[in-house]
């Protein structure tokens, strides 16, 4: 087997070509593709001194598809390009841009060309390797990846569904990946699911919702007999809650800027848009019971855990709610007397520190996909929804033309280009399925509306049938905690021990505790750590409130506050020693008592996208 070609410097030109635009009439452009970005400059009528729009990041960039024209007299194809630019205010807005592929005399030729470069495109958006002198063709394309996506339609402010449908589900459509949606309907709905899936059917599982759902995911799959083999599926979050802290941290990590909202999940489904997984650190909690269960974010007492628990009643106010429950947390500040153990880790990590629409024109053809053979489901594929959602776009037609176009669906299919290169009145273009759909992909025929209420399941579905409520159940996973004696006995003398009066206690494994809350700064998702924070009593409210602020900038470790404490651990044991209180895991009270967990490095699988220059916006 031949070896790799090296990697390409970010600025090295992997292909360049001539393309007129959509409509014909309109300029032409130099388009040079590098493994970074698509450099686009006018030649014609007037080449441009300072081309606005003329650089294309990649990280801002959905996916592509190919086109062609209804005209049977039109030989040219078409190449268009899905992007997510910030506008002036920082906010991003949807653009397409359309390019016309004219340079040979035959379509066939033309055709060839455009799934050529759609196919370079594809292939730097997933992270797949380009041949060093062989030829571009779709054949160097896998099959999409096949998301299940659960929305939690209550998540947040209640928007997590109407966002999905307006935002979500349009942008993983234009990433050509193949997908199914189930909205939850109660609480232990997404960890009932999953434990009676069969994964074989998926290569990802995509909360859309806040940090709860995917805490019943993950636990789910670790339920489950074949544990081993199902805690390697690779699971997402969309974020579409009130807690948001692991998308606050995906995002950290693909570059981009803090941001929160709409912003946020734009930036989390383009990073999801580009594929690839990273090793993600999963926590075993016991709880004083004797039960289990395995946290992704964090488990608190005190601060964090009132004001997480006691801002629920004030859910309908989104992330603001947090920000509520601070304020009256620190006008009833409690301290709380404990007991804190903990594993050092072996090698302690580093001290925490800190677009213009063209005129609309008249166009003598309309794009039209491309007729495709149809294409099998897999059972479960079909059954669970298979995406019923028509998009709502006009039924526009040429001037030549006597029926209008069919409306597309989305899985399979490509959203409208509302706003397209060419103005937001122009006929609406779809994917040449010959690129989009590879062979032996599942692909959906028309369908229609969703309803507004959750899919309903067949029974021929193979996912469990849905139970009626129940209390969250103790992981009957048998992964071993190898470091902890059990619960009440002595520790062993490597352990170290703190005890007295603490305002909170926080133990957390990625960066943030909140999307705009960076709790350990220097987190990663596979350092195999658990980072304990906890500040003791004799701090004033002014400074736990300046410590909330810093944490915004993650620089709260500078303010060299006496009470804020920190240790990295593989290991810890928790035992209040006051009797009343709350303990959270996730963000989820759990029963309170004593507690101890356990680190286990790269246990599960994240879906995060491409890493991104820390600190800076692609």
């Amino acid at each position: 087997m031949a070896p790799p070609p090296p990697p390409l410097a970010a600025s090295t030109p992997l292909l360049h070509g001539e393309f007129g635009s959509y409509p014909a009439r309109g300029p032409r452009f130099a388009l040079t593709l590098t493994s970074q970005a698509l450099h686009i400059q006018r030649l014609r009528p007037k080449p441009e001194a300072r081309p606005r729009g003329g650089l294309v990041p990649l990280a801002e960039v959905s996916g592509c598809c190919t086109l062609r024209s209804r005209s049977p007299s039109d030989s040219a194809a078409y190449f268009c390009i899905y992007t997510y630019p910030r506008g002036r205010r920082g906010s991003r807005r949807r653009t397409t841009r359309t390019f016309r592929t004219d340079g040979a005399a035959t379509y066939e030729e033309n055709r060839a060309e455009a799934q050529r470069w759609a196919t370079a495109l594809t292939c730097l958006l997933r992270g797949l390797p380009l041949p060093g002198d062989g030829e571009i063709t779709p054949d160097l394309l896998p099959r999409p990846p096949r998301l299940l996506l659960l929305v939690n339609p209550f998540g947040g402010r209640g928007l997590a569904w109407q966002w999905c449908k307006n935002y979500v589900l349009p942008m993983i459509s234009e990433a050509g990946l193949s997908f199914n949606l189930i909205q939850t309907e109660r609480q232990n709905h997404a960890r009932e699911l999953v434990q009676g899936l069969s994964l074989s059917e998926w290569d990802g599982i995509v909360t859309v919702s806040g940090d709860g759902l995917l805490h019943e995911v993950l636990n789910g799959l670790l339920d489950r007999p074949d544990w081993e083999e199902a805690v390697k599926m690779p699971v997402g979050i969309l974020p579409c809650g009130s807690g948001n802290a692991l998308a606050g941290a995906v995002n950290q990590r693909g570059g981009f800027e803090p941001a929160l909202g709409l912003e946020l999940l734009l930036n989390c489904s383009l990073l999801l848009c580009r594929g690839g997984g990273h090793p993600l650190d999963l926590l075993s909690v016991t709880l004083a019971s004797g039960s289990r269960c395995f946290s992704f974010l964090s488990v608190a007492w005190g601060f964090v855990s009132d004001v997480d628990i006691q801002s629920e009643r004030f859910r309908a106010l989104g992330s603001a709610r947090f920000t509520l429950g601070t304020v009256l947390g620190l006008a009833t500040l409690h301290t709380y007397r404990g007991r804190l153990s903990y594993l050092p880790a072996t090698v302690e990590p580093a001290s925490p520190t800190p677009a213009h629409s063209l005129p609309r024109a008249k166009s003598e053809l309309t794009l039209t996909p491309d007729p495709a053979p149809p294409m099998a489901h897999s059972p479960l594929h079909r059954s669970v929804s298979d995406l019923p959602l028509p998009l709502p776009q006009p039924a526009l037609a040429s001037p030549g033309s006597p029926e209008p176009l069919p409306i597309l669906s989305l899985n399979g299919g490509g959203p409208e280009l509302a706003g397209d290169w060419g103005g937001a009145g122009d006929v609406p273009l779809s994917p040449d399925p010959l690129l989009s759909s590879p062979p032996g992909s599942p692909k959906a025929g028309l369908h229609s509306p969703v309803a507004e209420g959750a899919p309903v399941i067949p029974p021929s579905s193979g996912l469990p049938t849905p139970t009626p409520d129940a209390q969250v159940a103790a992981s009957t996973c048998g992964l071993p905690d190898h470091l902890l004696p059990p619960l009440g006995t002595p520790l062993p003398p490597d352990w170290v021990t703190l005890e007295g009066d603490f305002v909170l206690l926080l133990a957390i494994s990625p960066s943030h505790l909140g999307a705009d809350l960076v709790a350990a700064p220097h987190a990663r998702f596979d350092d195999g750590l658990v980072h304990l924070c906890w500040v003791r009593s004799g701090i004033s409210r002014a400074a736990l409130l300046r410590l909330f602020l810093a944490m915004e900038r993650g620089s709260q470790f500078s303010l060299g506050c006496p009470q804020l404490g920190y240790a990295a651990a593989r290991a810890f044991r928790l035992e209040p020693l006051t009797p009343r209180g709350v303990l959270t895991v996730d963000g989820e009270q759990v029963e309170y008592g004593p507690l101890q967990a356990q680190m286990h490095p790269g246990l599960g699988t994240l879906l995060t996208g491409p890493p991104g220059c820390p600190g800076r916006e692609p």
